[in-house]
């Protein structure tokens, strides 16, 4: 049996399937990680910080001029697509066989693919808000020449300034989110972890809550968890996925 085969069966054969993704999960569609080496010698060479310091609450209050100059260039995709990867977690939940999606990242690709229980540790920058009045925005209105022109996008309605509805480093994850993230590992029967290394905490962390239940890592490198996994799987996240989903459809339609 490959490790393909091993894990359509793990998925027949669970009552409570979750997923838990990081960058890897989007790279695929074309979405740098802005931690890759490449990310972090690009911030440091054409803004003077490495990423975790121009994605600060510090940063951001100090210099939102260079915080949102980053943050447009770099952490903004709307034009990138859904995956196989992405894909083939919708068709999974569709079918009844995946009751959640918790991901560390903040491009929507998972709810473009049609997934509904997603869990957004990180936030996400299709959502902006007022940080005085709370007025919502979409991505649109911080995208619109006007606010480009002006640096800063500022709230039409009290003129706060308008920021990501993302989780920036120095700020804590959202409460309810973690509770539901935290709920969802630790009832699962099956915990399918991919595209992430696991060193970014806190989100990382929430594995520990894990408790019994089968583990699964699909990562081209290693893990602080593999020797935890009953399956470790080497390859890119989204063929695998998408070789597991049309095995299990395959099952199903004879």
């Amino acid at each position: 049996m490959t490790q393909t085969e091993y894990l359509a069966q793990l998925i027949r054969e669970s009552k409570n399937t979750v997923f838990f993704g990081g960058a890897g999960v989007s790279t695929e569609s074309g979405i740098p990680d802005f931690r890759s080496e490449s990310g972090l010698y690009s911030a440091q060479q054409n803004y003077g910080f490495p990423p975790e310091e121009l994605l600060s609450r510090s940063l951001f209050a100090q210099q939102p001029k260079l915080f949102y100059r980053y943050y447009r260039e770099n952490l903004i995709a709307r034009h990138a697509h859904p995956n196989a990867a992405h894909l083939a977690l919708a068709k999974l939940e569709r079918m009844g066989l995946l009751k959640a999606v918790i991901t560390q990242n903040i491009d929507g690709l998972h709810q473009a693919a049609g997934s509904q229980e997603v869990l957004e540790l990180h936030g996400s920058n299709w959502r902006q808000h007022c940080i005085d009045c709370s007025a919502k925005y979409d991505l649109d209105y911080i995208l619109s020449p006007a606010i480009i022109h002006d640096d800063i996008p500022t709230c039409e309605h009290c003129g706060g300034m308008v920021r990501p509805d993302v989780v920036l480093y120095e700020e804590s994850l959202d409460d309810v989110v973690v509770m539901a993230a935290t709920r969802a590992i630790s009832e699962a029967e099956l915990l399918i972890v991919g595209g992430t290394s696991l060193a970014v905490y806190p989100a990382a962390g929430l594995l520990q809550y894990h408790r019994g239940g089968q583990l699964v890592l699909i990562n081209k490198s290693e893990t602080s968890y593999d020797s935890r996994a009953q399956l470790v799987i080497r390859d890119s996240i989204g063929m695998v996925l998408s070789q597991v989903w049309q095995m299990i459809d395959a099952g199903q339609s004879m």
